[in-house]
């Protein structure tokens, strides 16, 4: 039974909480990206290089593939060596575009909290302790 508290304890504390909605979150925004890549850049890059699909951007490094053959076709060859670096590019896009967000997210927190800290803090006022201890002392004094 004491496990169960204990793992229940853990699971509801905030940190853990937090880390469960970040990695929500996180999954969703990479989708996001994905997109973004995808249907928007990807086709503004192709249009610049002429291909469509990165995904089948290789080279033949041994073997025999017929020219303009898919890349799922050209690893079915016999004897072919092949460097599939079309998917490495595309992957490579997203991350950079995935950590620039991320990059841009992080500034801008961090933007606010600099903001926050820099508004001047107002004094808290003393409570009634401090205020009777002060009461007392004002008398003494003047005794």
């Amino acid at each position: 039974m004491g496990f169960v508290k204990e793992f229940k304890e853990f699971a509801i504390k905030g940190s853990v909480m937090d880390l469960a909605v970040g990695v929500i979150i996180g999954g969703a925004f990479g989708k996001i990206i994905d997109s973004v890549v995808k249907d928007l850049i990807m086709p503004l890059i192709s249009a610049v290089i002429g291909s469509v699909d990165f995904s089948n951007m290789y080279v033949v490094l041994k073997g025999v593939v017929p020219a303009k053959t898919a890349l799922e076709e050209a690893r079915k060859m016999p004897n072919a060596v092949i460097f599939a670096y079309g998917n490495f590019i595309t992957v490579a896009i997203n991350f950079l575009l995935l950590a620039l967000a991320v990059f841009m997210l992080v500034k801008g927190i961090n933007a606010l909290k600099r903001k926050q800290e820099a508004q001047p803090v107002a004094p808290a006022a003393p409570s009634k302790e401090e205020v009777l201890l002060g009461e007392i002392r004002d008398l003494l004094k003047s005794k």
